[in-house]
């Protein structure tokens, strides 16, 4: 079972979470602020259930922060919010969330995306020695090595830390190089068919991708009116 953080400022509506997560097996922690969270280990939970209308900072920058850190930023997120517009949604997602539950929370539901995007984001098995990966390339000095076994990157054997999205994205669009994808042929390939997903959404993992990738980052190209490739000049 995974360890899950929820912050969430509703006292009451922690400890029903806390109760049903953990009859599921599940560890439970609680933080009633974004401050609050981020003074504990965030980087050891497996998942994060992330209210939006916090005091202080709230659940939208707060993901932000931690998507815009390489030791966070693998970590899933699920919004629980009342804001149940579109427009919120998108925000949540282009914010580094994985999925988007509107409030009042019900329970089966929750536990069911719970599931869902654990088994989306689980950690794929390391390659043994002798494990093939998808490929490498330098550019500017740089050895860029694509590694489907583990499901990672590396710029000169440093992991990047991308999150699955983001490799996946690399990954398309390296395997098929110099072939150009629009944005709606990203989405088919890599989100799931059960989230919504706009263009801009593609956008901001292209810019997160790319300045994660540094001098690598100018081998994604942008082809106007078309969409993304990858290539090396």
């Amino acid at each position: 079972m995974a360890r899950i953080l929820v912050i969430e400022d509703e006292i009451d509506l922690c400890e029903i979470l806390q109760f049903n997560l953990e009859q599921d097996g599940h560890q439970v922690d609680i933080a009633n602020s974004a401050e609050a969270a981020m003074k504990m280990d965030i980087p050891s939970y497996d998942l994060l259930l992330l209210d939006v209308m916090l005091g202080g900072i709230s659940g939208f920058r707060l993901a932000s922060l931690l998507r815009e850190n390489p030791q966070t930023a693998h970590i899933p997120i699920i919004f629980t919010t009342a804001l149940g517009e579109s427009s919120d949604v998108v925000r949540g997602l282009e914010a580094g969330g994985d999925d988007y539950i509107c409030k009042p929370v019900r329970i089966s539901e929750l536990k069911a995306r719970i599931r869902a995007v654990l088994r989306r984001c689980a950690p794929q098995q390391k390659a043994d020695a002798s494990g093939a990966g998808e490929g490498d390339v330098v550019y500017s000095g740089i050895a860029l090595t694509i590694d489907a076994e583990q499901k990672a990157a590396f710029a000169d054997g440093n992991d990047l830390k991308l999150t699955k999205l983001e490799f996946e994205v690399l990954r398309l669009l390296f395997s098929n190089s110099p072939k150009v994808f629009s944005r709606e042929q990203i989405i088919s390939a890599v989100w799931p068919p059960d989230v919504i997903v706009t263009d801009r959404t593609v956008d901001v993992n292209i810019t997160r991708l790319r300045r994660k990738l540094g001098p690598l980052g100018s081998c994604i190209k942008t082809r106007i009116g078309y969409g993304y490739s990858f290539e090396i000049e």
